[in-house]
């Protein structure tokens, strides 16, 4: 069985060739800026791979996806970035400001006023093009997670951290600023806590966490990891394992339930399944991933209260609106939870009862 590094660098590849043709070049000449196209307006949202989902101020949703970045305002959905660029997007941002930063894959990052994009890649400096988190921190710099280290830019220039700065891998998954002021850095390698000065292997008994694709600080500054090692809570003091499968994806509800995408408790077999779609057609996903919700309340049993949702091939982002919907990312598109039913946006809309 492949290690997970292998099995991303498969994802990756998968990516590169079926992007744009094979093209990952951006439309969009060095940082320039252009005005914004007519309108893509749609009765339907991606039917691709969807990797992340925000909420802005004004209560759109928008949606990272393969096919592009989209805005759905309760009613339609508009592709904000089709006539742009054909760059598969992974992560989307609204700052202080109210301006919207998209990171993709081989295009870099797309800033957007709401009238204009403007392009940044690595020939302004950024670490990499593939951009795989934005975050904003406490002063109003924005970080970028890429494949090749950090970045933090901060309205003027970008600079980079990496390796050399002391990072245990310059491939990033997660940036997050905590409420003393340190960050924090999920990685295909370890997991780090950076004070501004040193970057430090964050560790449990002298063993560091694998292949953290989430780290989130809850409501009472508690950190949450989830990766190779499962998902973990650190109070500041004592670590508590939540479960041991793989976890990708870990979000906070307004309620303090703790949602997120991991292996499947019906699929012991997630990883071969997975590895042998990624050389196939999206219709051969195995049922390997699950939707699940750890009741608040129950955090502090040694057995809380778990709820899985739905299965789905992967699972990707999630988000909950301020109806307390949960949106999730998956292979095929997005999906809506509003606590009975799952609503999809491919083409004609439809939805199922769930009994759980």
């Amino acid at each position: 069985m492949k290690s997970y590094p292998q099995i991303y660098a498969l994802f990756l590849t998968l990516v590169f060739f079926t992007s744009c043709k094979g093209q990952v070049k951006t439309e969009l000449p060095k940082g320039s800026i252009k005005s914004e196209p007519a309108n893509v307006i749609t009765s339907s949202g991606p039917n691709r791979i969807t990797r992340n989902i925000i909420q802005d101020r004004k209560g759109n949703i928008w949606i990272a996806s393969w096919q592009g970045v989209f805005r759905y305002d309760g009613k339609s959905f508009t592709n904000i970035t089709m006539k742009v660029s054909c760059a598969r997007f992974f992560s989307v941002l609204e700052d202080r400001k109210g301006n919207f930063w998209f990171g993709s894959i081989g295009s870099g990052i797309y800033y957007y006023d709401g009238k204009s994009f403007k392009n940044f890649t690595t020939k302004e400096g950024l670490a990499s093009n593939e951009v795989t988190c934005i975050y904003e921190d406490k002063t109003g710099n924005i970080w970028f997670g890429t494949g090749d280290g950090a970045s933090r830019y901060n309205g003027k220039s970008f600079r980079n951290y990496t390796m050399k700065e002391g990072l245990p891998s310059n491939d990033i998954n997660s940036i997050i600023e905590d409420k003393t002021g340190k960050f924090w850095f999920g990685t295909r390698g370890y997991a780090s806590v950076y004070d501004g000065k040193t970057f430090t292997v964050f560790t449990h008994k002298g063993k560091p966490f694998t292949n953290v694709r989430t780290i989130i600080e809850d409501k009472k500054g508690n950190i949450w990891l989830g990766g190779s090692d499962g998902l973990w809570r650190y109070d500041g003091n004592t670590f508590t394992n939540f479960t041991e499968k793989f976890v990708g994806y870990v979000y906070e509800d307004k309620e303090g339930n703790i949602l997120i995408s991991s292996q499947s408790a019906h699929d012991k077999s997630w990883t071969s399944s997975y590895e042998k779609s990624l050389t196939n057609s999206q219709s051969t996903y195995g049922q390997g991933w699950a939707l699940s919700r750890y009741d608040g309340k129950s955090l502090s049993n040694k057995k809380p209260t778990v709820t899985e949702i739905i299965n789905k091939p992967m699972i990707f982002g999630i988000l909950e609106d301020g109806k307390g919907n949960i949106w999730f990312g998956a292979v095929d598109g997005v999906y809506r939870y509003d606590g009975n039913t799952i609503t999809d946006f491919k083409g004609i809309n439809t939805s199922h009862q769930l009994h759980i």
